[in-house]
């Protein structure tokens, strides 16, 4: 940089991470908007499927507020996924899914309980699933709960 280059980086209400002073532009941004954060989520390579966990009720059916232990207990346990993204080989092996695809992006679906890769983004869940974890497509998952 020369002496009459601006060395200051943009001034943002971002947050910005590996800052090189030489090289503002080299900055990694956290992003700081609900659109910027949507596209932080992963990609699914291969056959794997992105999942979003959908809201845990802050109450039970009787009025009763949940505890904090309760909650995540719930999201940890979830039978219900929401599928948000499909990786490019998703279904796509005619052997094990010789009717097409089990599922598609938008859907509720059925999966076993602690299934998949948890991840955290922004404070939310998510799944990566592999495609053969699907067990059913459910229309409207409100009242499903794992048993037991």
């Amino acid at each position: 940089m020369t002496d009459t280059e601006d060395k200051t980086l943009p001034t943002t209400p971002e947050l910005f991470l590996g800052s090189d002073p030489d090289n503002p532009d080299a900055a990694t941004i956290l992003p700081d908007t609900d659109e910027r954060k949507a596209r932080q989520l992963p990609d699914p390579a291969g056959y794997r499927i992105l999942c979003a966990l959908p809201e845990v009720d802050e109450k039970t059916e009787g009025g009763i507020y949940k505890s904090d232990m309760t909650k995540q207990f719930e999201e940890l346990t979830t039978p219900v996924l929401f599928v948000l993204k499909m990786g490019p080989d998703a279904f796509k092996d005619e052997k094990r899914f010789p009717s097409g695809a089990w599922c598609k992006e938008g859907d509720f679906i059925l999966v076993r309980a602690n299934t998949g890769t948890r991840i955290m983004i922004h404070d939310r869940e998510f799944r990566l699933i592999n495609d053969d974890s699907v067990e059913a497509v459910v229309e409207d998952p409100r009242g499903i709960r794992r048993a037991g």
